[in-house]
């Protein structure tokens, strides 16, 4: 497992320093625009290129050596956040720059994502893969506890491009680290291979819809994303309409502190045995866990929420992630993962693009004092500044919650793990 070590060292720092950019970027374009809207086509950028690319992208994954494409993808990267601190000291960066730069590393991360999961079975032995996936996990919980804090630090100090010039260092070490090792090829798979990169991609589909407990399984963690696409948005607005942005890094602190206890548990501990039960005990009380963030504007609350809700998603992205990498065959895990992160993704940019307008528009004015709800549902959660945005999020928490017990409530979901057959010895 030196391989994995040591890559998987690597992507750490290189997670850490995209996560220092991608909440330096974020503060920056909110405090500059104050616009719910102009923060949520941030993450829309970054959304719609990895989806249109992604049935593609995994098919050319599947074609070409892992290691490679996950070099170029960090290389990339590295080249989008010079081009922005280059910007920003030239007094020139505008909010066309930060969308096109992130669309680029979107189309990247669309090659890199489905490279190192697929790779992960190369790597690793069966017993182990709960484990090296909760360390893929570790590597987003770290980066959510330091990146905030670093970029604080950073950014008082040095601005935006000391933010920038740190992740370029880690995209560096990314490189250095890939230049070292080498990945072994995974076996062909001649019944999904069609001699075309169109032809490839749409075989990769029809694996995946041919097997209806994993088609089922990626619509429900579409739904999933759409529900927690709105938190991942709102998440500044929420804690910025009563609080500092100190306030907001101290809860996304929490959030990191949470995916990085629930990382270290699998990483140890494994992942629950019986994955589609642990899945769908974990999106139920990671939504309930969301569902809480919206009750007060209440700091303590929400990061106690946040906390929650992250310690809870290691385990079941593990459980998910460790199902696909025995279910599906190596030689086309590339374009599955691809197909896999495509569907699961396609409808979380709607939520992003109407999370602005639905907060600016709709559930802030409901809950002003005054407003439509303001005796109703403000009598419980509150009104005023951010109080519209907490009830977006009891919403997208109780959906969430409910999606859990659809895992379970449908027979050919709940049966995946007995009529598939593993193809990892």
């Amino acid at each position: 497992m030196r391989t994995f070590f040591t890559v998987w060292g690597g992507q750490l720092v290189s997670v850490i320093g995209t996560s220092l950019t991608g909440f330096g970027l974020s503060i920056w374009v909110y405090v500059e625009t104050g616009s719910v809207t102009k923060l949520a086509l941030v993450s829309l950028a970054f959304a719609v290129p990895a989806t249109a690319i992604s049935p593609f992208a995994g098919a050319l994954v599947d074609r070409w050596d892992r290691r490679i494409v996950m070099l170029a993808a960090d290389t990339a990267a590295g080249l989008g956040s010079l081009a922005i601190a280059l910007l920003f000291m030239a007094d020139s960066l505008q909010l066309w720059h930060i969308y096109l730069v992130v669309a680029v590393g979107a189309i990247g991360n669309a090659f890199q994502s489905p490279a190192w999961m697929a790779s992960i079975p190369l790597l690793v032995p069966k017993a182990q893969l709960g484990r090296a996936n909760g360390m893929v996990q570790l590597n987003d919980g770290l980066s959510l506890v330091i990146a905030p804090v670093l970029a604080g630090i950073l950014l008082a100090a040095f601005d935006l491009p000391g933010v920038l010039i740190v992740d370029l260092a880690t995209f560096a070490v990314a490189v250095a680290t890939l230049s070292v090792v080498r990945f072994p090829r995974p076996d062909e798979y001649p019944e999904a291979a069609t001699g075309t990169i169109r032809g490839d991609a749409a075989a990769g589909w029809r694996w995946v819809k041919d097997r209806p407990g994993l088609f089922g399984l990626l619509w429900i963690f579409a739904a999933v994303n759409f529900t927690l696409a709105f938190i991942n948005v709102l998440i500044f607005p929420l804690v910025l309409a009563f609080a500092s942005e100190a306030a907001a890094g101290s809860v996304l602190s929490a959030a990191g502190i949470g995916a990085v206890v629930g990382s270290i548990a699998v990483s140890v501990w494994g992942g629950p045995q019986r994955r589609i039960r642990g899945l769908a005990i974990s999106i139920g009380v990671g939504g309930l866990g969301a569902l809480l963030s919206g009750v007060r504007a209440s700091v303590p609350m929400i990061a106690a929420s946040a906390f929650i809700l992250m310690a809870i998603v290691p385990i079941a992205n593990t459980a998910s992630q460790v199902l696909w990498q025995l279910k599906v065959p190596p030689g086309i895990q590339g374009r599955v993962f691809a197909i896999r992160r495509m569907i699961s993704s396609a409808i979380a940019p709607i939520a992003i693009l109407a999370s602005g307008p639905l907060a600016d528009k709709v559930f802030e004015p409901l809950l002003a004092q005054g407003g439509a709800l303001a005796s109703s549902v403000g009598a419980v959660i509150g009104t005023g500044p951010g109080r519209g945005v907490g009830f977006m999020f009891v919403i997208a928490g109780l959906g969430t919650a409910l999606l859990g017990l659809l895992v379970y409530a449908l027979p050919r979901v709940r049966n995946i793990e007995t009529e598939l057959p593993d193809h990892v010895e």
